[in-house]
């Protein structure tokens, strides 16, 4: 073939955003990724995973996002996060930093809208996983109860303000979106801005826990909640374990799909710098793989990727934690190895 011809292959061949939207079968601005930054670390006791969103951005994560040809829409007002926090913000029982939790989760409620009601494809940086509320309220306001998560985590994050014992509200994400909590006693309940239930029980699936309280594990089997554990893994595969996942939430692959990828998942040695790390998690490959296969659904409508914290570890464990980050984050946009 003489150069001529190659450079027109080159011109006509598709970049990976364009395949992406081309399977989608949601987003009408497949091609565009609405990203937001969430700054945030109220969820949990530890700085520094404030700092996560900024140190992917800095990577060259967006930069990455053009590279496959998405155009970027960047949510505005990063730093309102930071500065959002109340003066006065004292405990409701033991939930601690209630107030701006709940603040900064609505926010977060408010920019996933937008992007996914303009048919765009919404990343979430964050922060700690408690942003997760806001995430998913923010896509479900849109695709309603059709949506289905796909939680990727080393623990469920899903106790109650009355299981929780260490009052962290990261640990409490899913609770809030499925309706589990008891009506609060509080007259200005912080958290009364969220849709009990907005995502169905049937709706939801783990992949990766191994690190659950006993509280949390009675509520997974009381309702009937779907999770695959890293002995699930082991003794069937990353790839048979996916497929069951998917067919459990989304059967026909018909169905709108928000992925909640907690980097703490991964092993370790993978991803150390994250502030809850738990050994005899997933390989690098494992991650990545989960992301190719919800990829190539044409179903994913949202992403979440958090608890990177650039202050745990030295700088390497940053650096590989940061890349394994936006590796993640591009995989799950469609890019693949060939």
């Amino acid at each position: 073939m003489s150069p001529h011809n190659n450079s027109d292959t080159t011109e006509t061949t598709p970049s990976d955003a364009q395949l992406m939207a081309a399977r989608s079968k949601f987003l009408t601005a497949g091609t565009t990724a609405g990203v937001t930054c969430v700054p945030f670390s109220g969820g949990q006791p530890k700085g520094g995973v404030d700092d996560g969103p900024v140190e992917m951005v800095r990577f060259g994560l967006l930069d990455q996002l053009q590279g496959m040809g998405y155009a970027v829409e960047l949510s505005p007002g990063m730093d309102k996060y930071r500065t959002m926090k109340p003066s006065c913000d004292p405990s409701i029982g033991v939930l601690k930093n209630p107030r701006y939790v709940a603040h900064a989760a609505r926010r977060v409620s408010e920019q996933v809208r937008e992007h996914c009601a303009a048919g765009r494809l919404a990343v979430t940086l964050g922060g700690d996983h408690s942003i997760a509320m806001g995430t998913l309220a923010g896509s479900a306001a849109v695709y309603g109860d059709d949506l289905c998560v796909v939680w990727i985590d080393a623990h469920a994050d899903i106790n109650t303000p009355e299981t929780t014992t260490s009052g962290n509200l990261h640990g409490c994400p899913l609770a809030y979106i499925l309706g589990l909590c008891a009506p609060s006693e509080t007259a200005d309940d912080p958290f009364a801005w969220i849709p009990a239930g907005c995502v169905r029980k049937d709706r939801l699936v783990y992949i990766g826990l191994r690190d659950v309280d006993a509280a949390e594990k009675a509520l997974l089997r009381r309702h009937n909640i779907k999770a695959f554990s890293m002995h699930d893994v082991d003794k069937h595969g990353i790839g048979r374990v996916v497929e069951m996942a998917l067919d459990h939430v989304n059967p026909d692959r018909s169905l709108p799909m928000h992925m909640s990828f907690d980097v703490d998942a991964l092993d370790p040695s993978v991803a150390p710098a994250t502030g809850t790390p738990v050994r005899g998690g997933l390989t690098f490959r494992e991650g990545h793989y989960i992301c190719e296969a919800v990829a190539e659904t044409g179903c994913l409508v949202a992403l979440d990727l958090v608890e990177v914290n650039p202050a745990l570890g030295d700088p390497e464990s940053l650096r590989q934690t940061v890349a394994v980050g936006c590796s993640l984050v591009r995989c799950a946009l469609g890019e693949s190895l060939l």
